[in-house]
């Protein structure tokens, strides 16, 4: 018998047609560039940038957005420390299917635990592929300060007010990644662009070598 989770009797089934065989087909390696930072720091802006980019060369990838996933995979999570923890679990699995399939996953969320973005690292099996991470974490490092300014949906003045609870920033913690691959912040206390952010990550990604099999 064996047992998955609270489930028995389940097992693997294996396809006769792998993750190197997608790869070929698609001439590119699966990965999951995985978006982290404070609301407001640019997350969306750079996933849609990269997802542009990568269309431009031909190359095949999904963006899996934070706010967009709470409207249907996620939609019964609150912001609770627990239900950010599975929300982050979901993203990580789907993300791992995506990556499965040989497509570069870019997964924009605040993820503000440390622990539960290198749980959905450790779901990649590294070995498997290629030597190479096949999860890229992308660190916006912006102030909170200049995410407050921007406030682009007005969750930081409703925070403040004290109408949103547990909001990343204000009363509940960010962690920022120890060993991210890649850094995005300020320069001389001006931003990059979008198209620089995005040339700083499919750079990485050339690289190394994700974007041809």
């Amino acid at each position: 018998m064996a047992t998955v989770g609270n489930s028995t009797n389940i097992f693997w089934q294996e396809s006769p047609i792998g993750r190197l065989e997608r790869q070929k087909l698609l001439n590119q390696k699966g990965c999951v560039v995985w978006i982290t930072g404070l609301s407001g720091s640019g997350k969306s802006t750079l996933a849609f940038s990269v997802n542009k980019e990568l269309y431009s060369r031909g190359k095949l990838s999904y963006i899996l957005d934070g706010d967009n996933l709470r409207h249907g995979l996620n939609k019964n999570l609150c912001f609770s420390a627990e239900d950010r923890t599975e929300n982050i679990r979901r993203v990580g699995e789907v993300a791992k299917l995506f990556a499965d399939a040989g497509l570069i996953c870019i997964a924009s969320l605040i993820s503000p635990y440390r622990k539960d973005r290198d749980a959905c690292r450790a779901m990649l099996p590294d070995s498997n592929f290629i030597e190479a991470r096949l999860l890229v974490d992308v660190f916006m490092n912006m102030p909170l300060e200049l995410c407050e300014a921007r406030d682009p949906k007005g969750l930081y003045k409703l925070a403040r007010a004290g109408k949103i609870k547990g909001f990343t920033g204000i009363d509940d913690p960010y962690e920022p990644p120890l060993n991210c691959e890649i850094e995005i912040k300020q320069k001389d206390g001006v931003c990059p662009t979008p198209n620089a952010m995005a040339g700083q990550v499919v750079s990485y990604l050339e690289e190394e070598g994700y974007l041809h099999f």
